[in-house]
Parts: C-alpha cells; sequence; structure tokens
C-alpha cells in the first residue's frame, strides 16, 4: 500500500466560538485521516469529537501540501 497525502477542512467548537481549521496529513485511507483529526484536535484544544465536523478529506499531491514537514516527508520518497 502506498502513503497519499491528505488535506482535511472542518470547524470544531470550543464554547460558543466555532473555529475553522485545514490539516495535512499523510496516511494509507482517509479512514485514518479522520481518526488523526479527532485524535489531535480533541487533545490539542479539549474538544469532544462531536464537537468536530469534517467537511473534506481530499487526497492532494506532495508538491500541493503546505505543511513543510509532510512536503519533505513525502518527497523524499
Amino acid at each position: 500500500m502506498e502513503v497519499k497525502v491528505y488535506r482535511v477542512r472542518g470547524i470544531f467548537q470550543r464554547g460558543k466560538l466555532k473555529q475553522p481549521f485545514t490539516k495535512e496529513y499523510r496516511a494509507l485511507k482517509p479512514e485514518h485521516v479522520e481518526e488523526l483529526v479527532y485524535s489531535e484536535i480533541g487533545s490539542k484544544h479539549r474538544v469532544p469529537r462531536t464537537k468536530i465536523w469534517i467537511e473534506s478529506i481530499e487526497e492532494i499531491s506532495p508538491e500541493e501540501a503546505e505543511n513543510p514537514v509532510v512536503r519533505r516527508l513525502s518527497l523524499e520518497l
């Protein structure tokens, strides 16, 4: 299986404030990315999974990645 780069867009609610987010991850499947989003945002911002809404998960090429760590890891292969 090949590791791909995904871009995730969504919103999470903390108190009364809704905060949009965009994240990039390397994973095998979109389901793995979804779990990473819930885990990272929930841990970092103390938000339960029911307050995190994922709007889109799209596969992108490594050259399109804006996160320098994801880009570097993907292009080194």
